[in-house]
């Protein structure tokens, strides 16, 4: 399989793929209520969003779906809960954390990756409290933690199912890859996983692959992702697939206006995207990055009192990833294809990179 590199090179070793395996995502049994939350009366949970916060139709807004599922199902109640935006730069995250931690929520959420090392560091000082961090890395960073579990997720499995779709239905044998903050492993595994799809069913097939930046920025900059995805259009890809967040939205206005194809990630980015129907049609599916799942899982785990602090790990089998096939335009013989490797993935018989091949 060829690659090619537009931009710069990764060079960044990944702390994720230090993790080797952990507990993982079965729904725990609760609620099915009103969303009163009487039975949770005393269970107050905080959640801190990233940049890019609500209506990124992306990562923040499927997080807040699993406040919202816990919500209506009655594992807590409106009153004791709540969510803090953070500001466009992403610089008051600690503020925030520490914000909900005083007011003595039981568990506070930190939504991404970039909450980790500040929560390594203030956990400790509120030991009667649990913390919870979506991509987190906090206990490598602080081994001794007792009060802190790192959501994680194997996006490289489902982005092989992408990777995969992609493969298939590229007519030019070139397609793209758009990531969002380059150099710290975790974008990169979204990478690797799509690029070994395509290979498995396109092993002439060129990936393109561009990022947006090196910082968190790089999730909140949907017009350089709008311009670096024209680029690999331009440059032949006739299928982009984006990890990119909020940026992400400028691939679907590249999309839209080369009439090539698109695919979303973290949510049903279909679906989302229902009130732009000239975008929407070109997204042919999305990886389904089980944030939600991930949230309130950690939810109905304070409701229940049995919080596991460590590495919680979501994949493939834990029902943490997915792909999506709301478009009709994915095919019965891309869908058979998918599943089957979902399933190999499952039993073992298809191991998924988590790095990039070169």
């Amino acid at each position: 399989m060829r690659f090619s590199r537009p931009g710069r090179l990764v060079a960044a070793a990944s702390l994720f793929a230090l993790i080797a395996a952990a507990c993982g995502g079965a729904t725990p049994e609760g609620g099915g209520g009103d969303g009163d939350g009487d039975q949770a009366a005393d269970v107050r949970i905080g959640v801190a969003l990233d940049v890019g916060g609500l209506g990124d139709k992306s990562f923040n807004d499927a997080a807040n779906a699993g406040l919202q599922r816990a919500i209506e199902e009655g594992l807590v109640s409106v009153e004791n809960s709540e969510l803090l935006e953070s500001n466009q730069t992403g610089s008051n995250r600690d503020e925030n954390v520490v914000n909900l931690a005083d007011q003595g929520f039981n568990l506070i959420i930190g939504v991404g990756f970039a909450f980790s090392e500040g929560i390594a560091g203030l956990a400790p000082d509120y030991p009667d409290q649990n913390f919870a961090i979506v991509d987190g890395f906090a206990n490598f960073v602080n081994e001794e933690l007792t009060n802190v579990a790192d959501l994680t997720f194997k996006e490289h499995e489902g982005s092989y199912l992408v990777g995969i779709a992609a493969g298939m239905q590229t007519e030019t044998q070139t397609v793209g890859f758009l990531g969002g903050q380059e150099g710290t492993g975790l974008i990169e595994k979204f990478q690797a996983g799509f690029e070994a799809g395509v290979e498995s069913v396109c092993p002439d097939c060129e990936v393109l692959v561009e990022y947006i930046g090196d910082s968190t920025q790089a999730f909140v900059d949907p017009t350089r992702g709008e311009a670096l995805s024209a680029s690999m259009y331009d440059g032949g890809a006739d299928v982009v697939y984006h990890a990119a967040g909020q940026s992400g939205l400028g691939l679907f206005a590249a999309a839209d206006d080369a009439d090539m194809w698109a695919i979303g990630v973290d949510s049903d980015q279909f679906e989302v995207l229902a009130d732009n129907p000239e975008q929407q049609e070109h997204i042919l599916t999305s990886m389904l990055k089980r944030v939600d799942t991930a949230v309130y899982d950690a939810i109905a785990q304070a409701v229940d009192e049995s919080f596991e602090p460590g590495f919680q790990v979501f994949g493939l089998a834990e029902e943490g990833v997915d792909y999506a096939d709301s478009n009709p335009a994915l095919s019965d013989e891309i869908r058979a294809e998918m599943d089957a490797a979902k399933e190999a993935i499952i039993a073992g018989e298809i191991t998924v990179p988590e790095e990039p091949a070169g």
